[in-house]
């Protein structure tokens, strides 16, 4: 279902391009130029205009669809579910033991900075 969507949505944005490529410059863009009344500033709906506004909805249509399915898709699965969890024993008595999370920390020296008194 989602390739046949993914596909119609494809289709829809090549025909888009090749629609908006088609119609004429009128120069000056916002319906500032070109032909239509005068008065109400507004272009007479030829059909590459209509046609324009139907891919135009319908790529709309097919984007929000193929959002809403992988958001579906998504809610139902994890990255971590893909994680495999290893379960840490305790330590024999006859195998090392592990450090502790101080012997993990580098050496303290003498040499650091002293921070500033605070002024309460």
């Amino acid at each position: 279902m989602e390739n046949v969507i993914l596909v119609v949505h494809l289709i829809l944005a090549l025909c888009l391009i090749g629609i908006v490529l088609l119609q004429r410059s009128e120069g000056g863009g916002l319906g500032m130029g070109g032909g239509g009344d005068v008065m109400t500033g507004r272009a007479a709906a030829t059909a590459l205009g209509k046609m324009t506004w139907i891919f135009a909805i319908g790529f709309i249509a097919t984007s929000i669809t193929l959002t809403v399915l992988a958001r579906k898709e998504a809610a139902s699965s994890s990255v971590m579910d893909g994680v495999a969890v290893e379960e840490v024993l305790p330590a024999d008595e006859g195998s090392p033991a592990l450090p502790s999370g101080s012997d993990l920390l580098p050496p303290s020296t003498t040499d650091a900075p002293v921070a500033p008194p605070r002024a309460d």
